[in-house]
């Protein structure tokens, strides 16, 4: 009661104050008041309840319409003041999400992460970037006990926190794999089976995984309904979609998947991405695959990691610096 009184009788002083000079100082008091309302989460229908009790108390005469509209304003502002402070407690709450969201995406980061092996004879270049905090991409390095490297290219259909856990199961079930076992159509086959029994119907997952065998200037491949990759002649500096069949991971139980071969030379590229590549959008519309081809073709002379940073760069620029959806983005050159 004793705040109560001493908040009406600093306000009534500083309203007089205004009213009779109407001076900065008294503004800035005002200012410090409401700073102490905030402080005191204060509803705005006590506040204007305080300023029908000042202005009652100075002038005692106060016209009967000027009291009638005042109490018709604290009707008004009850109702705001609800509204207010439901939308109070869902700022905390939105506050407090976003704090768990960054500690997941952290979490993530420490999870998914993987080692850029140094292969002799192959150029890499990686960058993903997730449209939002937490990414529904995943990639994946495997170094095979035979000498051969292994890539996985995943995507979640489903984002946030869901795609998150499921991409650390997908993560942690290949590395319990074991390391001889690397042909890629047995890896996904394995895959399969995990993402079938743990993870919701609601929630796929695509892949695309590539060995390559030094030894033979071979890659096999195997796709999940993933986004297919591309290969680069550098002879005939062209491009030629890698074309691959299967069903994505966690659908079928028994689903088979085909393995496919082809022999690389110097200076041929593998191209793997995401669908954030390819579904970027110009505008409202999205870009052909031609596009994305012939913006990758102006860096093929530079190194790997360079071209994938330019390759980004210019569809970041593109899309005003905001993509709608994860972009990853792998280039594997040979080099002799």
């Amino acid at each position: 009661m004793e705040t109560l009184n001493t908040d009406i009788s600093n306000y009534r002083n500083l309203l007089k104050h205004y009213i009779e000079i109407r001076d900065e100082q008294s503004l800035y008091g005002a200012e410090q008041l409401s700073k102490a309302f905030i402080k005191d989460n204060v509803p705005p229908e006590e506040i204007i309840n305080l300023h029908i009790q000042a202005l009652s108390e100075l002038y005692p005469d106060i016209p009967e319409y000027l009291q009638y509209s005042m109490n018709f304003l604290l009707e008004i502002m009850i109702s705001y003041g609800v509204a207010h402070q439901e939308f109070q407690t869902l700022r905390e709450e939105q506050s407090e999400l976003k704090s768990e969201i960054a500690v997941a995406a952290n979490m993530q980061d420490t999870l998914l992460a993987t080692t850029e092996p140094d292969v002799d004879g192959l150029d890499i270049g990686v960058i993903s970037v997730p449209a939002h905090q937490m990414s529904g991409d995943y990639y994946h390095f495997v170094m095979g006990e035979d000498g051969s490297f292994g890539i996985a290219v995943a995507d979640v259909i489903g984002k946030g926190i869901p795609a998150a856990l499921c991409m650390s199961m997908i993560k942690y079930s290949m590395d319990s794999l074991p390391k001889a076992t690397m042909s890629p159509k047995t890896i996904l086959k394995n895959l399969n089976r995990v993402v079938e029994r743990n993870v919701d119907a609601s929630m796929f997952i695509t892949m695309f995984y590539t060995q390559y065998i030094p030894a033979e200037s071979k890659i096999r491949y195997s796709s999940a309904g993933h986004e297919p990759g591309f290969y680069y002649n550098a002879r005939s500096k062209t491009f030629e979609e890698i074309k691959t069949k299967g069903l994505v991971l966690g659908v079928s139980p028994d689903a088979d998947y085909r393995e496919y071969e082809r022999t690389i030379y110097k200076d041929d590229m593998i191209i793997l991405l995401t669908d954030g590549v390819t579904e970027c959008r110009q505008g409202d519309r999205f870009i052909e695959t031609e596009e994305v081809l012939e913006v990758i073709g102006q860096y093929t002379d530079l190194p790997a990691q360079e071209m994938v940073n330019k390759v980004y760069k210019h569809f970041e620029r593109m899309q005003n610096f905001r993509f709608r959806d994860d972009f990853t983005l792998i280039v594997l050159r040979k080099e002799v």
